[in-house]
């Protein structure tokens, strides 16, 4: 097997995965800070679908239900992102092999724009009556405030990785001429969609994802596949630099060059756009709902300057504190604020009222959030704007553009190679 991997060239699976890592985590420092400058858009897609995800979560109330799903929801699409690979390598399928590897990496890059200037935040956040069960739980609570920002819902990848990965496998079949029912990997096969069947529901049962957020997820699947197939016999047979050639095949170069310019267009009206309205919260609460946000650590010299705004007219009950201290107090989508309020900073704001302070960290475990709630006794819906200026958000502003540009041009790779096969069909 070790001479197999070398023979084969495994190891640049092993390289994309670990490269990865780096790219994401760079990736996502930079989410917070461009909040500041692309504000969000959750409003739009409240407005379009409204409160169907509160009545998806009052289906059922199990605590088992619960835990499992939420095990699902992260476990489960760990081992699908990185068990195919290592799966078809042992079977010696050197081809999906290579499929599968791509698929990771490739999906994440094409995401990247919407991650960063198309920020909707998860349901849990702004639905009234939705609990945050995957993430307001002792067990997870810092694990996710350190890995994930709460408002990368556009697009859903756990429905898009693994959607891109059975568009693979019936690309592979269909040109291989092999039947479904007698391919030995159709356990795979099922077990994926089995996966993407428990996650149309979990994602929205659990206070994550909205139903639109799917529709993107499923572009994005359809891009990714298809620009896996194209890119990896290139890559195979002929090596990286025969994989580059294809972007500047003439047949290519001129809808690579348009999807660049139209992704670079569609940034430039989000900074400073109708996504940083000040009268469009970030937060929406009723009654018990307890929201929080994190306030990440990206200087020990420099203070975020933090302003957290009552856009709307009930009064709100604000809570600076520790993670640490939050942790325990969290169970099954519950925070209770009560017990928290004696161990942090807290402030009431009225209608149209803020609270601005500045915030440094004492060093780079030193992770605080923000609890917030409406007033106790109050009716109606409470409405919160939170703005962290964070120190490096200007600089962080064009490497943020420049991760774009991988994704514009795949998309752009995708468009100008649909086109081509559709020349040779209809020539054909």
């Amino acid at each position: 097997m070790p001479l197999e991997i070398i023979n084969q060239r495994y190891y640049w699976h092993l390289f994309l995965y670990l490269a990865m890592f780096g790219f994401k985590a760079f990736t996502d420092h930079h989410n917070e800070p461009l909040k500041e400058i692309v504000g969000g858009y959750t409003h739009l897609i409240h407005a379009i679908e409204g409160t169907f995800v509160l009545g998806v979560q009052s289906i059922i109330e199990s605590e088992v239900i619960i835990q499992i799903l939420s095990l699902h929801y992260l476990f489960a699409y760990l081992f699908i992102i990185w068990y195919p690979p290592v799966h078809h390598i042992l079977s010696g399928d050197r081809d999906l092999a290579d499929l599968s590897a791509m698929n990771y990496v490739l999906i994440y890059v094409l995401a990247v724009p919407f991650y960063l200037f198309f920020n909707v935040e998860v349901t849990s956040s702004y639905v009234p009556g939705i609990e945050a069960l995957m993430y307001h739980d002792s067990w997870n609570l810092v694990f996710f405030t350190s890995n994930d920002p709460f408002d990368n819902g556009v697009p859903s990848l756990h429905i898009g990785l693994p959607v891109s990965l059975l568009l693979i496998h019936r690309a592979h079949l269909k040109a291989n001429g092999i039947e479904i029912s007698s391919w030995r990997h159709r356990g795979l096969d099922r077990f994926i969609m089995a996966n993407v069947a428990i996650y149309s529901f979990s994602i929205l049962y659990l206070g994550i994802h909205w139903v639109f957020d799917i529709l993107p997820g499923l572009l994005l699947a359809v891009i990714c596949s298809k620009t896996c197939i194209h890119i990896q016999p290139l890559l195979r047979e002929s090596g990286i630099k025969a994989a580059f050639r294809t972007f500047t095949n003439p047949n290519h170069v001129k809808p690579i060059l348009l999807a660049t310019i139209l992704g670079m267009l569609a940034i430039s009206v989000a900074i400073n756009g109708p996504g940083t309205d000040s009268e469009h919260p970030d937060f929406r609460m009723e009654g018990d709902d307890v929201r929080l946000d994190t306030l990440e650590v990206h200087s020990l010299s420099n203070p975020t300057i933090v302003t957290i705004t009552n856009v709307g007219d009930v009064p709100v009950q604000i809570l600076l504190i520790d993670r640490g201290l939050v942790e325990p107090l969290a169970d099954r989508g519950v925070i209770d604020f009560e017990s928290a309020l004696a161990h942090g900073s807290s402030k009431t704001l009225e209608a149209d009222s803020e609270w601005s302070f500045e915030h440094l960290p004492e060093n780079l475990l030193d992770v605080d959030v923000i609890l917030m709630r409406s007033v106790q006794g109050s009716s109606g819906i409470a409405e919160v704007a939170v703005l962290a200026d964070y120190p490096d958000s200007d600089k962080l502003l064009v490497s943020g553009i420049l991760l774009c540009i991988p994704s514009f041009v795949l998309t752009g790779l995708f468009i100008g190679t649909t086109r081509s096969e559709r020349r040779l069909d209809h020539s054909g």
